[in-house]
């Protein structure tokens, strides 16, 4: 019985969620989570250093070591996709939580220079091949009305990633509170991957993969095992034109060109944001003189810590709000306009600092860019690859999208605090609003011609 074809059984595309979607879903989502832990792990530890070694960490190393994770998920994630779209995902799916491993590892075990930055980005290499891959099997695995959805939800996992490292960082730093002990935050991380690899054990090949490979059997197999029962695999419609092998270089023509700078580009501002803040967050609060206290030294970075935590909360509220209007709104709009409302919340921060307002003023600002950064770029960021790349350049489109996305987490991350030296947080906090704006520019300029 072909079972790829079998009226009788139900249909991938149309039959409703069970638990194996949502095993999916949960293995899918585990780099969201690491790279959101390991940036905060990243942001927590240089201030650390800073206090744990006699001559402490310049401006231009602490830009090198809070960009170079990110370097590894940029480089990971092209290489990865594009090995995988030929491949297959299955191999790659396992071994990216064990490269995250041994990048941790030789951090906790080898606490030097020589190894730090190498065991950071291998670290960033395993994130960046998940990232990689973790939408293209949610996307492909999901009935068609919960794709979007359930794409989102995955990429909403970061906030757990972001708020559960903060506060294992605090609580450590609360019950040890010594600056040596930095290189052990990255068992965090560690513990992380673990979890990742076991999910994936008994996983297989994306069904959808194997169909548009021509693998009809194996992917009815496949679809059995990841969902727990016998489904019709539905074929990918036969092009009109003889599909021909599509080149890394094609890539950068015509239409994939369009779709790569609008998935691209917003990415790579989103990218600020979210790593060029989430890494220095600690630093930013102390900098912002809004770490609640007055202590020195290690109580003063454990101080700008909790306060980090408790921005890092607002980021969860974030995305269920993106989640709620994902089905409602126009996904160009909620990625322009989540821009344009972020450039807003670090406006009134700049307007905090420069005119002495309250210190309440200062945290809504924070809230606000939080808040709408996580509703509308860094959700529809992920989601917006899956759309737009056809099946047989998906991982390697989604490859490039979180390739530059990360190049402009890299560049945000490595001058943050050369800006901060430069010129200071007024410095640093009018580029960021720049950035903002420029996102919601192209997204608007690039946006697909059946929504102009």
């Amino acid at each position: 019985m072909n079972q790829t074809r079998n009226a009788s059984l139900p249909d991938m595309a149309t039959m409703p969620l069970t638990k194996g979607h949502y095993k999916v879903l949960l293995a899918g989502s585990m780099e969201q989570i690491i790279g959101a832990a390991l940036s905060t792990v990243v942001g927590v530890m240089i201030p650390m250093i800073q206090l744990a070694s006699a001559k402490g960490l310049t401006s231009f190393m602490q830009g090198i070591m809070g960009a170079i994770a990110l370097i590894g998920i940029a480089i990971g994630s092209t290489v990865v996709g594009y090995v995988a779209d030929r491949q297959g995902y299955l191999a790659w799916f396992r071994s990216c939580p064990l490269i995250i491993i041994a990048g941790s590892l030789m951090v906790v075990l080898f606490p030097t220079r020589p190894w730090i930055l190498p065991g950071l980005f291998l670290a960033g290499f395993g994130v960046g091949g998940g990232y990689s891959l973790d939408s293209s099997y949610i996307s492909e695995i999901m009935p068609d009305r919960w794709k979007i959805f359930m794409v989102g939800v995955a990429k909403g996992t970061c906030a757990v990633g972001f708020i559960l490292a903060a506060v294992i960082c605090w609580g450590v730093l609360k019950g040890y509170p010594h600056a040596a002990v930095w290189n052990r935050m990255m068992w965090i991380v560690i513990a992380m991957g673990g979890v990742a690899f076991l999910l994936r054990l008994n996983f297989t090949e994306s069904p959808e993969w194997l169909m548009g490979k021509g693998h009809p059997e194996a992917a009815a197999a496949a679809a059995r095992k990841l969902l727990g029962e016998a489904v019709t695999v539905p074929a990918p419609p036969a092009p009109a034109i003889p599909s021909e092998k599509v080149s890394y270089l094609d890539m950068f023509k015509g239409r994939n060109l369009r779709r790569v700078i609008l998935t691209g580009v917003p990415w790579a501002c989103e990218g600020l944001g979210v790593y060029g803040f989430g890494v220095f967050l600690p630093v930013l609060v102390m900098a912002l003189g809004i770490e609640r206290g007055s202590e020195t030294g290690i109580a003063k970075v454990m101080n700008s810590v909790e306060m980090t935590a408790i921005i890092n909360f607002f980021i969860l509220p974030g995305f269920a709000i993106g989640l709620l209007l994902l089905r409602k709104l126009n996904h160009i709009g909620m990625l322009a306009g989540g821009f344009i409302i972020c450039g807003g919340g670090l406006g009134l921060l700049l307007a905090a600092y420069c005119l002495h307002l309250p210190l309440w003023v200062s945290v809504v600002g924070f809230i606000i860019f939080e808040v709408f950064l996580n509703a509308g770029p860094h959700l529809i960021t992920f989601i917006l690859p899956s759309q737009v790349f056809p099946v047989e350049v998906r991982s390697t489109g989604t490859g490039i999208a979180a390739m530059l996305g990360k190049v402009g987490a890299v560049l945000g991350v490595f001058f943050m605090p050369m800006l901060l030296k430069w010129g200071g947080i007024e410095v640093l906090l009018a580029v960021s609003i720049a950035v903002q704006v420029l996102g919601a520019v192209v997204a608007v300029a690039f946006r697909p011609k059946n929504q102009q």
